[in-house]
């Protein structure tokens, strides 16, 4: 089989492999009692978890030597750190803390998969890898557009919005179904989401992709739609999300009491996120800047 179709084939059994595992964790039951022992140890998560990684290795494989060799071992790290951190949010109590007893559970839930996870293993992918993956005709033109800024701004958002509505979020806490649903959505938003601002959007290779000041400017507006979505749900007079009442509560802590520490919760670890990246690209910025400077000069 030609080198491409095998690594369009392994494209599409990445992409299998990372979203498989969302499929098995939704409500394993409603009587788990919650302790620092109750992992999950799910097979089907487990097992795609593996399946991941051995396809990851396997398309690292496939590159020729000279860009194998040049993949840095940072970014292999990056990847297995991702992959760990998709394991720690589906298979440790967390999992069963946010789907049987507080929402601030679920929320970090969320927020680990969305926020670190999914940048991590775009991250830790190689962009030779990704390029071989995205440069057939019929997939490099779906590939530019959904990695475009605007539609991935728009997707995720729109997501992410759509999704705490209380009727959906309420459906997805009591259906399973839905709860895949909504964790495939959560995490497919997020890769796209992440793409143009790590760079590695087709666009990105074509010099057509955000700038540094571009990819601030982006990062600058989600914070604002975080920010608008966390004020709405912290401080809604009501608890929004009815399942929360019904639950058995820990520590005291009333529904609404809980839904404002879930909200405070999004927005810590999305604000954390953001700036850490804002921060990085600021001094790229300036050393860009500087590097223009030197070259005027010598001009």
């Amino acid at each position: 089989m030609p080198a491409r179709r095998v690594l369009c084939a392994l494209g599409i059994a990445i992409a299998a492999a990372a979203l498989a595992p969302t499929a098995a964790y939704a409500h394993g039951g409603h009587d788990r009692p919650l302790t620092w022992s109750a992992w999950t140890w799910d097979p089907t998560v487990i097992l795609g978890l593996v399946a991941l990684l051995g396809l990851y290795l396997y398309g690292l494989g496939r590159l020729p030597g000279s860009e194998r060799a040049a993949v840095p071992p940072w970014r292999v790290a990056l990847f297995l750190a991702g992959l760990a951190t998709v394991f720690l949010a589906l298979e440790s109590p967390l999992d069963l803390a946010g789907d049987e007893y507080l929402f601030t559970f679920h929320m970090l839930q969320h927020q680990l998969l969305m926020m670190v996870a999914a940048p991590l293993l775009l991250l830790g992918t190689p962009p030779a890898l990704l390029h071989r993956l995205l440069e057939g005709r019929a997939v490099r033109p779906a590939a530019a557009l959904l990695t475009s800024a605007p539609v991935a701004f728009l997707a995720f958002n729109a997501t992410v919005w759509a999704w705490h509505a209380p009727v959906l979020y309420e459906a997805a806490l009591r259906h399973e179904n839905v709860h895949i649903l909504q964790h495939l959505m959560f995490l497919a938003a997020a890769v796209l989401f992440w793409w143009p601002v790590i760079g590695l959007a087709p666009a990105a290779r074509e010099a057509r992709g955000l700038s540094i000041g571009g990819r601030m400017a982006y990062l600058g507006l989600a914070i604002v739609f975080d920010a608008t979505l966390g004020f709405i749900i912290g401080f809604w007079p009501d608890v929004l999300y009815p399942f929360y009442e019904e639950a058995d509560r820990l520590w005291g802590l009333s529904a609404l009491a809980d839904q404002q520490i879930g909200a405070a919760v999004m927005g810590a670890i999305d604000s954390a996120a953001f700036f850490l990246v804002l921060s990085l690209l600021f001094f790229a910025l300036l050393e860009e800047e500087e590097r223009a400077a030197t070259v005027g000069t010598r001009d």
